[in-house]
């Protein structure tokens, strides 16, 4: 029996979920076929008959690039099954149930997968109707285990055709990307990790990690993103996981991601870190306002942010901040401020552009509707947007965001820099509060220290 497997967008990564969802369903004999839209068309999908076609939901945009995709490939293959599976399933089952899907997974969804395929062949065998089991995700339910196995990355497309690692000079790298651990410890409210995980945390075999990474290896990579949502969540697993990565390649290169508050109180591994071969980690600053920092429940400080930033500078590590930069409570004056910071803490050039225009999500599920001034706020649930709409109280800024959306998409379009960017940005919050138009005299500086390394897909939701 024929699966095929789709993605439509990983952040600019050879898709993890598909190579891990092809190696439990080839063991278990099925034909795979894997799709992936971000840097293949509808034309790629093969034209043998396909059982089952299934989509993996790592995120936001993955799922409403799923939601135009489905049509299509249901009429291509009348006769499949379709199944959603990852982070973003469970919470928008209602809907992708409408569109037509005959199960919804949540992102332990390796096991069920496969039991689904078997039914689905089990049918066909015997001539009936292949029928997918009516699988949901209950997020009250304990979450399966998985007993992970090492990624089959057979066909996917070639890692040289996804993000690459850009030095800040002219050199860039082959990037492969795994994941170390699922799931997070943490419950922060904007997060769409905690209505799936609520606080639960797993952690992939070393082993199995070092297999993948070394498969990537000889595919060509030269540098490999860690896609934990938070890499020190497991600090034990972590630590002993790169030293050995280290002595095996000892040249690779690497990225994480890890919480300000990790970082504060793990501060005694971070220049292991370093040594090992990590050249910058990426953390969820969000805001610098510490009553919205609370109201995220993201356990730091804007204290806590200034002090790891210090601390990186001491190691010659590169922090690579992000932010929810639009919020119900920011103001014009208080997103200048974020820019004036940024600007004091000399870390343009670690934040990348589209960071300086997102807007908070409220998906379906978010803990953020636990919050009484958050449900005031936002609208019903829109199926098209895949989020519950809101508008600023002060429209100043709702106009202020869509400028400076537009104003980034264009910048990055035509190649600009980002201190030229984030000079256009500061440019655009004088406007928009009234003020005369400032020459934002540390934009345009020379930076004073070495090129700081970014991949040419930034990350967001």
């Amino acid at each position: 029996m024929r699966v095929l497997l789709v993605s439509t967008y990983d952040l600019g990564r050879q898709p993890f979920g598909l190579a891990s969802a092809s190696a439990w369903l080839r063991d278990e004999g099925f034909d795979v076929d894997v799709l992936d839209l971000a840097v293949q068309g509808l034309d790629d999908t093969p034209a043998s008959d396909v059982a089952l076609i299934a989509f993996h939901l790592p995120m936001h945009t993955a799922t409403r690039l799923a939601v135009r995709a489905l049509p299509e490939l249901r009429r291509r293959h009348p006769r499949a099954r379709v199944c959603c599976f990852g982070l973003y399933a469970p919470m928008n089952e209602a809907h992708l149930r409408a569109l037509g899907a005959d199960a919804v997974l949540g992102p332990e969804f390796e096991p069920a997968l496969v039991r689904i395929a078997k039914a689905i062949a089990t049918a066909g065998a015997a001539g009936s109707a292949a029928v997918a089991p009516h699988e949901s995700f209950d997020p009250l339910a304990p979450l399966e285990r998985v007993g992970f196995r090492v990624p089959d990355r057979a066909g996917l497309p070639a890692l040289s055709r996804y993000a690459r690692l850009h030095l800040g000079t002219d050199e860039t790298r082959t990037v492969g990307a795994t994941e170390a651990s699922r799931g997070c410890r943490h419950r922060c409210r904007h997060c769409p990790i905690v209505p799936v995980y609520e606080g639960r945390f797993r952690t992939v075999p070393r082993d199995v990690v070092l297999a993948d990474v070394r498969r990537q290896v000889e595919a060509g990579a030269e540098h490999i993103t860690f896609g934990d949502p938070d890499f020190f969540n497991g600090i034990g697993h972590a630590m002993p996981l790169v030293r050995a990565l280290h002595a095996e390649h000892p040249h690779l290169t690497y990225d994480v991601t890890i919480k300000i508050e990790h970082l504060r109180r793990h501060a005694e591994h971070l220049p292991a870190l370093k040594e090992t071969g990590c050249l910058f980690v990426t953390s969820a600053v969000e805001s610098l306002d510490d009553a919205v920092l609370e109201r995220l429940g993201k356990g730091h400080t804007r204290d806590d942010f200034v002090a790891v930033v210090a601390r990186f500078r001491e190691l010659g590590l590169v922090l690579q901040p992000t932010f929810v930069a639009f919020h119900p409570w920011i103001s014009v004056a208080g997103y200048r401020e974020l820019l004036a910071t940024l600007d004091e803490l000399d870390l343009i050039e670690h934040v990348a552009p589209v960071q300086l225009a997102i807007r908070l999500l409220v998906p379906a599920g978010s803990k953020l509707l636990e919050l009484p001034e958050v449900r005031q706020l936002v609208g019903a649930f829109d199926p098209e947007a895949l989020c519950h709409p809101w508008r600023h109280p002060d429209a100043e800024v709702d106009r202020l965001q869509a400028a400076l959306e537009e104003m980034v998409r264009e910048s990055v379009a035509a190649g600009a820099h980002r201190r030229e960017i984030f000079a256009r940005a500061w440019s655009l919050t004088g406007g928009a509060a009234g003020a005369r138009q400032l020459a934002f005299a540390r934009a345009s500086r020379a930076p004073k220290r070495p090129p700081v390394p970014f991949l040419t897909e930034p990350w967001y939701c």
